[in-house]
């Protein structure tokens, strides 16, 4: 007797999408709560530039994997699937829906294909690997699946990247079924769209406060994990002297935008997810009858 699948839904997509207000909304709706697939959200005290879910929003629906580090502590994929599949069992087992809200793609895919995580295989090795093969062209990845004479039906990037990780660390992974039935919802934009709500978000950031959570983060923790991710690194040289104030919130901004572009190109190529414009008018409808779809269906 199989044991039936644990049933989630995933909001993912580019910053500034609206992810957040999303997953409250389902979670409101489907008697859910919310597990943070982001990177940064983790850390305690960097709120702004990580655009963590404000206390009001937080309290609208639990949130997990939130606050659960201390800012000079490290986190990891691997770290983010143990947490994430403590809590999809905790939130299973009193009758409520996961919902995990985030764009950390690397995350969601550790955590949703179930060979990527198994056996002895050098975490480290596989996620470098898999970073290298995200920036490899069609045509690259193409012929390497040819040279190695790999047999793929209906060929595409994302079937090609999952062939050659099997192919380079197979010996080491445990090729498991997920555990998890999940439905992934992505949220899109068009583009000249996205950019300025995010050009818009950082400047509300700059208006909450983001230069003296930055300014603590330069003075007591430089070199840290947290340090390095976007919304922190790019106000350094600010501090340090190095660059104006409106030289360091440009580059942020355009870092910001060249990241929701990886985004997209990531969850598209690497993941099989049904996206919707926001800015269709009917969006929030099309997804409510997707997720009632989904979970009616066995």
């Amino acid at each position: 007797m199989t044991s039936q699948k644990l049933k989630l839904i995933a909001v993912v997509g580019p910053t500034a999408v609206g992810k957040t207000a999303l997953g409250i909304e389902l979670a409101k709706a489907y008697n859910g709560e919310i597990i943070s697939g982001d990177s940064q959200q983790v850390y305690k005290h960097l709120d702004i530039g990580t655009a963590k879910a404000t206390p009001k929003e937080q309290a609208q629906a639990i949130h997990h994997l939130i606050d659960v580090r201390e800012v000079d502590e490290t986190y990891s994929a691997f770290d983010f699937v143990e947490g994430a599949r403590a809590a999809i069992e905790d939130i299973t087992a009193r009758g409520k829906l996961p919902i995990i809200v985030g764009g950390t793609g690397l995350y969601l895919q550790s955590l949703l294909e179930g060979y990527h995580l198994g056996g002895d295989v050098d975490q480290e090795a596989l996620l470098a690997y898999r970073k290298e093969l995200d920036t490899w062209t069609d045509e690259e990845l193409f012929g390497k699946i040819a040279e190695l004479d790999i047999t793929i039906t209906q060929l595409n990037r994302r079937r090609a990247m999952r062939a050659l990780e099997l192919a380079k660390f197979g010996q080491d992974l445990k090729n498991t079924k997920s555990p998890y039935d999940a439905l992934l919802i992505g949220l899109n934009d068009e583009r000249p769209v996205l950019y300025d709500r995010i050009n818009k978000r950082v400047d509300a950031m700059v208006e909450q406060g983001l230069l003296e959570e930055v300014k603590w983060l330069y003075d007591n923790y430089p070199d840290v994990q947290a340090s390095r991710g976007i919304g922190y690194k790019e106000l350094f040289p600010y501090f340090s002297g190095q660059e104006s104030l409106d030289q360091a919130l440009e580059t942020l901004k355009q870092n910001t935008r060249r990241f929701a572009k990886r985004q997209i190109t990531w969850f598209k190529n690497r993941m099989a997810v049904d996206f919707y414009m926001v800015g269709e008018a009917d969006y929030r409808q099309q997804i409510n009858q997707a997720v009632e779809a989904f979970l009616k269906k066995n």
